[in-house]
């Protein structure tokens, strides 16, 4: 059975708990540029660069597969993956399963929070690809997915894990501002929302069986 040491615990309760609070300064760091202009360069920038390219002849088809990829990213699709998770989880590794359940259900709440403390409107540069009801900063889909696949690619604890774990949040990220429903600097505040609670749960990570 793992277990850590009182002391250690103190220890990575204090790193995480410091990197999830320079996490949430970055994000308002970023909101007050955007709000202020200072990001239109960079914003304006990516998306109109974003919306020539869905003009070209190849742009049907990467307007699909980013679609695809904003769907699986979404709060249905997530929910699937997460149940998916969950299950495969439960027989071997409870304790485990049960952090994963509770550092989703944690996020998810604290990214409607920030999107309610904030109430940025969502851009209007290029037409929306994709139905959208919430406010747009933090990105959710940006955070969501750098917190679960994050904390997927924890659990396993692989390079692989990692490498498609960093492909599937860059995808699903650079979908919301191909669709024209994000800013940028909306799917870069969620990146660092989401790194940040993924670094203060790790705290609360189960060993695996055999670890000290």
């Amino acid at each position: 059975m793992g277990v850590r040491s009182i002391s250690d615990r103190q220890t990575m309760l204090k790193k995480g708990a410091g990197i999830f609070i320079l996490a949430l300064f970055c994000v308002l760091g970023i909101a007050l540029a955007q709000r202020h202009g200072l990001l239109d360069d960079l914003n304006i920038g990516l998306m109109g660069a974003a919306g020539r390219a869905r003009d070209t002849s190849g742009g049907a088809i990467v307007t699909l597969l980013m679609q695809i990829a904003s769907a699986v990213g979404g709060t249905v699709g997530r929910l699937c993956l997460l149940a998916l998770a969950l299950a495969f989880l439960w027989r071997r590794a409870r304790d485990r399963a049960i952090w994963l359940l509770l550092l989703v259900i944690g996020g998810t709440l604290l990214n409607l929070a920030l999107k309610q403390v904030f109430a940025a409107p969502r851009p209007d540069l290029l037409p929306h690809l994709d139905i959208v009801h919430t406010y747009s900063f933090p990105s959710g889909h940006s955070a969501g997915n750098m917190m679960f696949f994050g904390a997927l690619a924890m659990l396993l604890g692989t390079r692989r894990a990692y490498g498609a774990a960093a492909v599937m949040i860059a995808l699903i990220g650079a979908s919301r501002v191909w669709l024209g429903v994000h800013w940028p600097s909306d799917v870069m505040a969620g990146w660092i929302e989401g790194l940040g609670w993924l670094m203060l749960c790790a705290v609360w990570l189960p060993a695996r069986r055999g670890q000290q």
